[in-house]
Parts: C-alpha cells; sequence; structure tokens
C-alpha cells in the first residue's frame, strides 16, 4: 500500500502557514525589471552596518573553515560585561526568532498552552504550534497588549506568556510599571518571555529594566538581537537572558554551533560601537518624524511607535501595497495580523523616506 507520508505528517505541523518575509529587492527586480528600489519592509538599519561589526567580520572569515566556539564564550562574555548579568544566564541564538523557537520546545509539549496578544509577532503563534502545544490569542487594547486580559486567559495547562516591547507591528509600548506588576501577579509555574527586539531604539526614560528584573523573576526570559538597531540582520544573531537553570534548559534543545563565527565576531564588535548605536537611534529619531509629517499631510491613520517602523491606514492595503511595488517601494502588508486595511513601513533614511511618501500620495490617487 502507498502512503503518502505528508498526509500522516502530525496534524499541528501540516496546520502550518509559514512566516511570509519581507519582499526581497532581488525578487522585485526580477519581477518587474526596475532599479533603485527602496526596501522599507523588514525593520533593517538603514545606516547598515557599524564599521567595527563588519572589519571583525572580515577577520573572522580568514578562519571560517574552523567551527565557531559552540559555547560562544567571547561573545557572552561581551553581552556579560554590558548588561551586567552573568554568562551563565545567556543563551545564544540565530536571530531572536531562533530563542523564541527555543522557549517553545524547552517549555511546552502537546498539552500545554502558550498566550500572546491579537497582532503581536507571528512567530509566536508559529512556535506553538510547532510543538503540538496550544495557543490563546487574547484580543489587543489599542492596538497593544491588553494585560489583566491576558492573565484572565491564563489556564491550568499555560506554560508561557509572550510579550513584545515594543510590539511588532504595531509599536505600541507596554510601560515598565504595568510590566512590573504582571509579573508580579504570575504563578512561578507561568514562563513570560519578554521580546525586546527594539529595545534600543527606545528614548531615555522609556527602556525597561528587564535585566535588572531576571534577579527577582525565575519566571522571565528577555529576548534580543542584533537584527535591527545594530544593523547585522544578514549574520543572524541574538540572545535570551534568563536564570541559569531556564537557560541550561533552553541549551539543552539549543541546535550545535547556531550562531557562527562570523556572527559572533560581528556582534562583540557591534556592541563596542556605541557611536554607531547613537547614530541609528538619531536617523530613526529624524526619520520617524518625517514619515509621521507625511501622513498627516496625507491625511492617513497611524498607529503611534516606538520601534522603527509605523503602521498606517490605508483603506486598500493590498492594492496600494501593488501600486507602491511598481513605483520601487516595498513596504510589509500586515493583513495576516488581522490589519487588513494597514501597511507597516520601517523608517529608512532622508530620501528613502522621501521616496516613500511621494510615491505614497501617487498610489493613493491612483487606486481611488
Amino acid at each position: 500500500m502507498n502512503i503518502d507520508i505528508c498526509e500522516i505528517t502530525p496534524s499541528h505541523i501540516r496546520a502550518i502557514f509559514p512566516y511570509a518575509p519581507g519582499k526581497p529587492i532581488s525578487e522585485l527586480e526580477r519581477e518587474l525589471g526596475i532599479r533603485d528600489i527602496v526596501k522599507l519592509a523588514s525593520n533593517e538599519n538603514p545606516l547598515g552596518t557599524s564599521p567595527k561589526a563588519l572589519e571583525a567580520a572580515k577577520q573572522a572569515l580568514l578562519d571560517a573553515a574552523r567551527y565557531p566556539d559552540g559555547n560562544g564564550f567571547e561573545l557572552k562574555a561581551a553581552i556579560s560585561d554590558r548588561y551586567g548579568i552573568p554568562a551563565e544566564s545567556i543563551v545564544l541564538g540565530n536571530g531572536s526568532n531562533d530563542l523564541l523557537e527555543l522557549s517553545a520546545r524547552a517549555f511546552l509539549e502537546p498539552g500545554r498552552s502558550a498566550v500572546f496578544s491579537q497582532h503581536a509577532f507571528a512567530v509566536y503563534s508559529l512556535a506553538v504550534q510547532a510543538v503540538g502545544a496550544r495557543g490563546i490569542e487574547v484580543q489587543a487594547k489599542n492596538w497593544g497588549h491588553d494585560l489583566d486580559a491576558m492573565f484572565s486567559k491564563l489556564e491550568d495547562d499555560t506554560r508561557i506568556v509572550f510579550i513584545a516591547n515594543p510590539n511588532n507591528p504595531t509599536g505600541t509600548l507596554l510601560e515598565k510599571e504595568e510590566l512590573a506588576s504582571f509579573l508580579k501577579l504570575l504563578p512561578s509555574s507561568v514562563l513570560v518571555v519578554l521580546d525586546e527586539a527594539y529595545d534600543e531604539f527606545l528614548p531615555p526614560g522609556y527602556a525597561s529594566n528587564s535585566m535588572e528584573w531576571l534577579s527577582d523573576f525565575p519566571n522571565l526570559i528577555v529576548t534580543r538581537t542584533f537584527s535591527k538597531a545594530y544593523g547585522l540582520a544578514g549574520l543572524r544573531v541574538g540572545f535570551a537572558a534568563a536564570h541559569p537553570n531556564l537557560a541550561d534548559m533552553m541549551n539543552r534543545v539549543r541546535q550545535p554551533f547556531n550562531v557562527n563565527s562570523i556572527a559572533q565576531a560581528a556582534a562583540i564588535a557591534a556592541l563596542s560601537d556605541t557611536a554607531f548605536l547613537e547614530k541609528s537611534r538619531a536617523v530613526n529619531l529624524s526619520g520617524m518624524a518625517q514619515i509621521r509629517e507625511g501622513f498627516e499631510k496625507l491625511g492617513l491613520e497611524y498607529i503611534p511607535s516606538f520601534g522603527n517602523f509605523l503602521s498606517f491606514r490605508v483603506g486598500h492595503a493590498q492594492g496600494i501595497f501593488q501600486r507602491l511595488l511598481k513605483l520601487g517601494v516595498i513596504v510589509r502588508p500586515i493583513a495576516g495580523y488581522a490589519m487588513p486595511e494597514h501597511l507597516r513601513v520601517s523608517i529608512g533614511l532622508e530620501h528613502e523616506n522621501e521616496k516613500f511618501l511621494s510615491a505614497l500620495q501617487q498610489a493613493i490617487e491612483e487606486v481611488k
């Protein structure tokens, strides 16, 4: 008897709709044959990569025939020094996505559940589903996390609450006091995975105290990435910080050598390049103001953001998205986040933002 192996694959795997990344520039060039494309779809750093990180990556390439340090000793030491946390509390990941999946693999299984917010990062649901656990999506409040509602949805089998702060794709931010109160209420059997991929873009006074909270909350996992403000998206490197016991469980399911040697070297250098990080914040701040002003002139509603992107309501979003592609501008449709009338645009350099706003005005006029 012939059996289609896909038909007997676990149902929770067959039900997964894979994550759809932002459209690459090369793909649009192939499809439409156009040049001078502006990509503002994936929340990348428009300044590129820190010069210090680039030089470190070039030097690491010379030893590419060797396996990387599977324990990431030097990178962990740099992170430990930067954030004042012990090395045994750090887990390295192939981007922070890897760390979100490691938390699900280590602490979830069929018969357990995880809670996350509506309009939150799609990987939470995918990571939960991939291990056969049950996801509980909680309705958002003002496009952001409603912690009271999330707490009320906890069940006896709930083991993880995923929180993005700032949230992607809406850019909303929970206040530090509100988040700390939520952590205090949770039973010790429920982990909080606090995804802070955009923390480096927060203005002074808004950044969380998450690294300091680790000593008070042994059920807290904080994830960070080098893909955004540090400009290392193509190298895929991030880290989680947690109680050493939690870090140990995550390391048990982590793939050996999951962070390559070039990424490790670049990340170490990026941590030391404070001038590049400050410039990235400044460019983001001015670009955010430029795009907000453009939206207001166009009469478009947008969600105030604490990240390096803005989500805006444009009505026929898919039609506007397609028209923008033909005009050489890539943004991000977010209908998959239950936001069918919105698009998300990353903050670019001044001339990139200007091209986007000009193309957006043209697209709106043409799609009417």
